[in-house]
C-alpha cells in the first residue's frame, strides 16, 4: 500500500473546484508574525483566494483579505519567516481558467474512497464536509431552465456557456457518491437528470433537429445556452458508460433507457476508437468521417483517449476493443527525437499514431491515475514502475506536463484534474505479487537502473532507480559478441522493471548497457523482462 501524500490532499482540500494552480516569486522577505506578502506581480490573485506560501524550508495555507498595489494581506499571521532567495513563492488559483465542474467532479471521486480509506480515518468529518461542498457548486453549474437544448448539463467552466456531453459523464458519478454518502436527494435528482434527460437528448435530439443526417448513437460535443450544437461525437464520451451504469442501478426506473443509451454509443464509437479517431463529423454540416488532429490528422491526445478506455473497460470489461486501444498505445516506444520516453510511466501528451512515435516532449500526467485500475489487473509491471516514479517525483507530477527528460513542468501549471487522479492512484496501490515478483523477492539481487534521458551528442541518464533484478552470465550462443569485447562483458537480467534498450544497469559497480529487451507474457499480460546488456567501458 501507499499513503496518499499530504501534499496532494492539502492541494485538494484547499483548491478544489479550481482548474489550475500557478506560483508568482516574492520580491521581498516577509517575516513571521505579520500578514503581508510582497509579490513581484499580484495580478493573478483575488481577495478570497486560497494559497499556499513557501520557500524551500517552509510552507503554509492562508487566505487573502486584501490586495494594494503587488502586496498581498493574509487572513491570519505568517507562521514562519519566508526568502526570496530561497525560492519564497505563494501559489494560488489561476484566474485565466478560475473553477468549474470537472475539477469538482474529479476531487469527489477521491475524496469519496478517501472518506472510507484507513489512511483518513480521523479527518472523515472534513472530508465528507468538502464534498458536500464541491457537490452543491457542481449543482450550481448545471442548466435547471427547462426550455433550453443545455438543461440537465454542466457548464464548461464557471464562466463558461458551453454544456459538453463529457461533463455531464464526468460530473455524475460523483453526485451519486455524495448522494450515496449524504442521502441528499436533490443530488440523485440531479444527476437522473443530467443522464435520462441532457445526454439522452445530446444523442438523440441532434437527428430531430436536423443538426445530424441521421441517429448515430454518439452524443454530440456540445450544445451552448443558446440552444447553438457543435455537431462532431467525441469518442472520449464511452467516458459516459460509467455514470450511465451507476444510475442503471440509482434509478431502476430508466434502467433499460441508460442501457439502450450504452449500447448505441459503444456500437457507433467502437469502430473510431479501435482506429483512434477523436472524432465523427455528422453530415449534413460536416464531412461525415472520423478525425484526429495534428496537421495530418495523424495525431490524438492521450487523455480523451485513456478517458475512453476506462469508460468502455468499466462498461464491458477487457474486451478486444480495449485491449486493442490499451497495447497499440502502450507499445508506442521512445524515438530519436524523445528518447526518454517511457509509456510505462504514463501517456504523451500529443501520440501520432501513424508513425507511432511521440509528437511532444512530455507526460500527461493524468494518464497514470487513469489507467491505474486497467493496468492493476492487466498490466502489473507498468503499474509498478509508473507508481515508483511518481513517488520519487510527487511534486512534478502536480503539474499537468511533465517533461520525458527531467520531469520539470512544460509549464507552470498545477491541475486538479492530475492531484485528484494521482490520488486515487496512491490510495489503491497495491505492490503487484506475481510468481516473479516473489522469486524476485526471495532470489533476486539490488541493481540500479539509470533511464536513457538523451542521446544526442553524448547519452546522458535520468537519477538512479533501485530494482531488483535476477542476474545471469549470458551464453556465448545467446549473443553476438562485438569487437574488442569477451564474453564476460555480457549478462543477462530478468526484472519485473521495464526495460528499454539503451537505459543502464549498475551491478556491483559496474554499469552495463542494455542491448535489447523481450517481455515474456502469461496467460495475456507481462510476467517480466529479460535483457541482454554489455559492459559500459569507462562507463
Amino acid at each position: 500500500m501507499a499513503n496518499v501524500p499530504e501534499a496532494y490532499y492539502q492541494f485538494i482540500m484547499h483548491y478544489a473546484p479550481y482548474f489550475y494552480v500557478i506560483a508568482t516569486a516574492m520580491a521581498q522577505d516577509p517575516p513571521a508574525g505579520q500578514k503581508n506578502v510582497t509579490l513581484t506581480d499580484s495580478s493573478k490573485f483575488q481577495v478570497g483566494y486560497p494559497v499556499e506560501i513557501k520557500d524551500d524550508a517552509h510552507a503554509e495555507w492562508n487566505q487573502v483579505a486584501s490586495i494594494n498595489g503587488n502586496i498581498l494581506t493574509m487572513e491570519n499571521n505568517l507562521q514562519h519567516t519566508y526568502y526570496v532567495n530561497k525560492n519564497g513563492r505563494v501559489e494560488g488559483p489561476d484566474p485565466a481558467y478560475g473553477r468549474g465542474a470537472f475539477p469538482a467532479a474529479f476531487a469527489i471521486d477521491f475524496l469519496y474512497e478517501a472518506y472510507s480509506d484507513k489512511q483518513f480515518e480521523s479527518r472523515k468529518t472534513e472530508i465528507l464536509n468538502k464534498i458536500v461542498e464541491l457537490a452543491d457548486f457542481i449543482l450550481t453549474q448545471q442548466c435547471t431552465i427547462n426550455t433550453k437544448k443545455a438543461y440537465g448539463g454542466f457548464k464548461n467552466s464557471e464562466a463558461g456557456t458551453e454544456y459538453w456531453s463529457i461533463d455531464a459523464g464526468r460530473c455524475i458519478p460523483p453526485l451519486l457518491k455524495a448522494y450515496k454518502l449524504t442521502a441528499n436527494a436533490t443530488y440523485l435528482d440531479r444527476a437522473k437528470l443530467a443522464g435520462a434527460t441532457f445526454l439522452y437528448n445530446m444523442q438523440h435530439e441532434p437527428e430531430a433537429l436536423g443538426v445530424h443526417d441521421k441517429y448515430y448513437g454518439g452524443f454530440a460535443r456540445y450544445v451552448d445556452i443558446n440552444d447553438n450544437w457543435s455537431q462532431p461525437m467525441n469518442a472520449e464520451d464511452l467516458y459516459d458508460f460509467i455514470g450511465l451504469k451507476m444510475l442503471c442501478d440509482y434509478d431502476p426506473d430508466n434502467k433499460s433507457i441508460y442501457e439502450t443509451m450504452m449500447a448505441d454509443a459503444a456500437a457507433f464509437l467502437r469502430e473510431g476508437f479501435e482506429q483512434l479517431y477523436f472524432w465523427f463529423d455528422p453530415k449534413p454540416f460536416g464531412d461525415g468521417k472520423w478525425h484526429r488532429v495534428g496537421i495530418n490528422e495523424t495525431e490524438v491526445y492521450d487523455d480523451p483517449i485513456s478517458f475512453a478506455l476506462l469508460g468502455l473497460y468499466t462498461y464491458e470489461g477487457w474486451s478486444l476493443t480495449c485491449q486493442r486501444v490499451y497495447n497499440f498505445i502502450q507499445t508506442i516506444r521512445a524515438s530519436a527525437q524523445y528518447p526518454a520516453y517511457h509509456p510505462a510511466i504514463c501517456w504523451t501528451g500529443y501520440i501520432d499514431v501513424v508513425t507511432r512515435f511521440p509528437a511532444c516532449p512530455y507526460y500527461d500526467a493524468v494518464t497514470s491515475g487513469i489507467l491505474w485500475n486497467i493496468r492493476a489487473a492487466h498490466d502489473k509491471p507498468s503499474l509498478a514502475f509508473s507508481m515508483q516514479i511518481i513517488e520519487k517525483y510527487q511534486e512534478q507530477f502536480m503539474y499537468w506536463g511533465p517533461k520525458f527528460e527531467d520531469y520539470s513542468p512544460i509549464t507552470e501549471q498545477k491541475a486538479m484534474a492530475n492531484v485528484s487522479w494521482l490520488a486515487l492512484l496512491f490510495l489503491n496501490y497495491e505492490e503487484p505479487v506475481t510468481p516473479f515478483t516473489r522469486i524476485l523477492k526471495s532470489k533476486g539481487e539490488n541493481v540500479l537502473l539509470y533511464p536513457i534521458r538523451a542521446a544526442v551528442d553524448k547519452v546522458t541518464y535520468s537519477e538512479p532507480l533501485d530494482i531488483k533484478a535476477i542476474v545471469s552470465p549470458t551464453r556465448v550462443e545467446e549473443i553476438f559478441i562485438e569487437p574488442g569485447y569477451m564474453v564476460n562483458d555480457y549478462i543477462t537480467v530478468y526484472t519485473f522493471a521495464p526495460l528499454r534498450q539503451h537505459d543502464k544497469i549498475r551491478r556491483k559497480g559496474e554499469d552495463y548497457e542494455v542491448l535489447g529487451v523481450q517481455a515474456f507474457d502469461f496467460a495475456g499480460e507481462t510476467a517480466y523482462f529479460n535483457a541482454n546488456c554489455r559492459r559500459l567501458i569507462g562507463g
